[in-house]
């Protein structure tokens, strides 16, 4: 199923998380923020929270400096 991913299509497996999805981009869930449709997703519900067809993902990773 096609969903968007940081403004670009992207295909994910049917019934596909959000952790498999920071699984499969090799992200560290520690280290990312997830907004799903508009809407802050906690670190907590990645394993539970299910895409959808056209679903609107941004993933925002931090990186440390100075």
């Amino acid at each position: 199923m096609q969903i968007t991913l940081n403004g670009k299509s992207y295909k994910v497996e049917q019934g596909a998380t959000i952790e498999k999805l920071a699984q499969t981009l090799d992200l560290s869930q520690t280290q990312v923020a997830v907004e799903l449709n508009r809407e802050i997703v906690p670190r907590s519900l990645y394993g539970k929270a299910q895409l959808n067809e056209g679903d609107q993902i941004e993933i925002v990773t931090f990186i440390g400096g100075g």
